[in-house]
């Protein structure tokens, strides 16, 4: 007759915990991109956004021109997700479905970190209704560019004008590993931007993070759960994630001109081949 230890038993109720709780995740995901697909049917929606980077093949028919590379247009906006809101590269462990509005779920980064990067800090950084942010965190910085003449601040508000409210946007994607680490990159320093050749333009974002993939799609956060984005933006994401100290992301929440104080909620990842583009 087998015996089984106290640990053999835990062990295995953690493991069917933990089956069931993917399961779960799974199925409400599933649910949501049913209902997403069932209300953009036949309207004529444009490729979406954020997908599965290595989900090369896409079968959306709405075609749009590309838009020019980010230093011919201006530095509109700039902000970031809890967990990276595409699924790729360096980022492609799933943080579970959450709590059905957008936080809590998303892609975080593979790697490990050392127990000094993960020491705890000791005040609420850029607190928000998906709570503050702590060492080890995964975030995904949107950099939003358009062709519209305009300066930047706060919301995609910022990315139209009274004379160009139908402009060409882009949107340069990073993620960042939150360490406590002061010799890690500066947040401050990433989100600085000046005018270069008559353009606004972001002055760090790093260029030692892999070749961006560059696709078709649209404006992301979890109001699109279950309903299409209308607008249209050219993507480029890179596939390795930065290191950045958490303090100086604090430190950017304090102040800054596009009144961000927390992080953004997150998109389910958009799956279906009908809502979603090429990548060549």
């Amino acid at each position: 007759m087998k015996t089984f230890s106290l640990s053999m038993i835990t062990l295995s109720l953690a493991v069917l915990v933990a089956a069931n709780a993917d399961a779960k995740d799974a199925e409400a995901l599933a649910a949501a991109n049913a209902k997403l697909l069932e209300q953009t049917a036949g309207k004529g929606f444009g490729p979406q956004s954020p997908r599965d980077l290595e989900q090369l093949e896409g079968t959306n028919p709405r075609a749009f021109n590309e838009a020019p590379d980010h230093d011919e247009m201006n530095l509109c906006n700039i902000h970031f997700h809890k967990n990276a809101e595409h699924r790729g590269g360096e980022f492609t462990t799933f943080a579970g479905y959450g709590d059905g509005t957008g936080f809590n779920t998303g892609y975080v980064y593979n790697g490990q970190l050392d127990d000094e990067h993960l020491k705890s800090v000791e005040h609420n950084i850029c607190a928000g209704p998906g709570g503050s942010l702590q060492p080890g965190d995964t975030i995904e910085a949107h950099y939003v560019f358009t062709s519209a003449q305009t300066n930047p601040g706060p919301t995609l508000g910022a990315c139209l004008s009274e004379s160009t409210m139908n402009p060409q946007l882009r949107v340069e994607g990073q993620v960042y590993v939150l360490v406590n680490d002061s010799d890690a990159l500066d947040f401050n320093e990433l989100a600085a931007f000046d005018t270069v050749n008559g353009y606004v333009q972001p002055l760090n974002i790093p260029t030692n993070t892999g070749e961006p993939i560059q696709y078709a799609g649209s404006t992301t956060g979890p109001a699109y759960n279950e309903k299409g984005s209308p607008l249209k933006v050219s993507w480029s994401v890179r596939p390795q994630v930065a290191f950045v100290d958490i303090h100086s992301v604090g430190k950017w929440c304090e102040g800054n001109v596009f009144n961000e104080t927390a992080a953004h909620g997150v998109r389910n990842l958009v799956t279906h081949p009908e809502l979603i583009s090429d990548i060549d």
